[in-house]
């Protein structure tokens, strides 16, 4: 968990990639439950096309599909979800009735200032999807992407007035999460504005090496 630039998506690469787990994301479980034309799939799909906002419980039954597959069996990272209270209550409830419960919870913390910065000297692969940033995670080559040199561009949410609306957004909703696994033990904070390689040391500290 962590507020928007804070650096969830670089660490959640690495993480999969040490531990050997599965990412998953409510988006790309969206996505593949709809091209795999599942029930809970196809419903999400009504929501989505119309640009609503899924239902709580249309989520949570594509978690629960999705977590009960095969590969979830080693373990798995949760990106996205839950969001709310009701969601995290029903995960942990799931997960405990599998056997599977939710071993930590990781929050990168960040400076107001340095997301600004951080978020408006972002730039992605339009093409390929890959992300970069001026300051901490450099293309190869100035605007061109590593992974298919296709041309750099900035997302139109990358200001800093959208990062404000997106903050406020994110504390108002998140803030009561935090707390709620704060009570159960499982929350740990780390610093998400060090060194990529520093932030992630820490968090595999808390993971175990």
């Amino acid at each position: 968990m962590g507020p928007p630039g804070a650096g969830k998506g670089t660490q959640s690469e690495l993480i999969v990639s040490k531990y050997n787990i599965v990412h998953l994301s409510t988006g790309d479980m969206f996505r593949e439950a709809y091209k795999n034309k599942t029930k809970t799939g196809l419903l999400a799909h009504e929501f989505t096309s119309k640009g609503q906002l899924v239902p709580d419980d249309v989520t949570i039954a594509l978690v629960k599909e999705r977590l009960l597959q095969d590969d979830c069996k080693n373990g798995y990272l949760l990106d996205g979800f839950p969001r709310t209270i009701e969601q995290a209550e029903a995960l942990d409830e799931f997960t405990n009735s599998i056997s599977s419960p939710i071993s930590k919870v990781i929050a990168l913390d960040a400076d107001y200032n340095e997301l600004v910065k951080r978020i408006t000297s972002r730039r992605v692969c339009p093409v390929c999807g890959a992300s970069y940033n001026l300051f901490t995670k450099r293309p190869l080559v100035e605007g061109v992407c590593d992974h298919c040199q296709s041309k750099l561009v900035q997302r139109d949410d990358d200001t800093e007035a959208k990062l404000h609306t997106r903050l406020e957004a994110y504390e108002k909703q998140t803030k009561p999460l935090l707390d709620y696994y704060a009570k159960k033990g499982l929350l740990v904070k780390v610093d998400g504005l060090q060194e990529i390689e520093k932030v992630f040391a820490d968090i595999a500290g808390v993971l175990g090496e």
